[in-house]
């Protein structure tokens, strides 16, 4: 180990030539360095791995050389069709993961995800993790499957191609900046289970199946400045979950483009649209701006049908957003059923005629 506390990984007798199990040479290093509070180095290669422990105050870390549509540097490839995850970190609080490509093997197996927390309580302290800089694609679950965390950051890397949530979270006090969310079969972030105090920016959230952005029953949210694009659904969806409504959430100063795509089967009713809320209080919305759109090379289906959609709102402004060329047939579907201090309204815009439209 240098005096920098990096422990290279090779003196674990690790391989990385793609064809060798580096899971137990792998597993000795991190261990070892969790002896230390160090960091393990990762050079470039390919590393066939199951699941790796991550520990308490430790890193992985390499040189990140990825593309958009490729590895590069340093790459764990999942060699388990069995594993629940390539890289779990329930319990290693104060872990850093940077500069690693994660890369599910063609989805192998099911509902394997690519960086993993499940614990079964929330603990007593923080978990104060860190994502950056890394590729995580391919897996048969979620990009980042996040079960209870507490306090987490995940800036500059690429989440995508995953069958699963590019981020799924259950828990809170995260941040979430700069980051691509491609591709994947569910929502680009999914939140479906409690959740709260997460601030999204300068994310790009692109061609996810479901929708951009989805929180269920979620409180003190932060979206601000993302450009959204190409959803499968909306490009923010907030919906209750259960008696439990949205609380609290500023949606400010996006670009959200192209929703409701019908690429992976067309979005019905309400979900055929660029913003849908409903059952959600304590509502800032404004700033915005949204135009209907196909896939690039000006093909496929123009969509979204709606700009946005309310319904069930309490104590809520959505106000000053465009939508030029917004939506093809509705811009603003206020469904009611609102409680008090609403105001919807100054949404200004102009539905969008496709060409071949008599």
């Amino acid at each position: 180990m240098g005096a920098s506390g990096m422990i290279d990984a090779r003196e674990f007798a690790v391989v990385g030539d793609g064809r060798t199990d580096d899971t137990a040479a792998l597993q000795k290093a991190i261990d070892a360095a969790a002896e230390r509070q160090a960091t393990v180095f990762l050079p470039a290669g390919t590393y066939l791995c199951s699941t790796l422990k991550m520990r308490r105050q430790t890193g992985l870390y390499g040189h990140p050389a990825f593309t958009y549509r490729a590895n590069g540097g340093p790459i764990l490839m999942l060699n388990d069709a069995k594993a629940r995850c390539l890289l779990d970190l329930t319990g290693a609080i104060g872990a850093t993961i940077e500069g690693i490509c994660l890369d599910g093997n063609k989805r192998m197996g099911e509902g394997i995800h690519g960086i993993m927390v499940d614990k079964p309580d929330y603990g007593e302290q923080e978990d104060a993790w860190r994502i950056e800089r890394c590729r995580i694609s391919n897996f048969s679950g979620d990009g980042i499957h996040l079960g209870r965390i507490w306090c987490f950051s995940i800036r500059h890397c690429m989440v995508c191609f995953n069958k699963g949530n590019g981020i799924r979270v259950r828990g809170w006090d995260g941040f979430i900046l700069d980051n691509w969310l491609s591709g994947n079969r569910s929502a680009g972030y999914g939140a479906y289970d409690e959740n709260s105090s997460v601030t999204m920016t300068g994310n790009r959230i692109e061609w996810n199946a479901t929708a951009g952005i989805e929180i269920d029953g979620g409180s003190h949210y932060n979206i601000t400045g993302n450009y959204i694009d190409r959803s499968g659904g909306p490009g923010i969806k907030l919906l209750a979950r259960g008696q439990t409504t949205c609380k609290v959430i500023s949606i400010t100063g996006n670009v959200i483009y192209r929703s409701g795509a019908p690429n992976w089967g067309k979005p019905e009713g309400p979900d055929d649209s660029h913003l849908r809320f409903d059952g959600v209080e304590g509502l800032v919305c404004t700033g915005n701006a949204m135009n209907v759109g196909r896939n690039d090379g000006g093909k496929g289906e123009w969509s979204p049908r709606y700009g946005i959609i309310c319904r069930k709102l309490a104590d809520s402004i959505v106000r000053d957003n465009v939508l030029w060329s917004g939506a093809l047939e509705v811009l603003v579907q206020d469904l009611g059923e609102h409680g008090d201090g609403v105001v919807i309204r100054e949404n200004v815009g102009r539905l969008f005629s496709p060409p071949n439209k008599p």
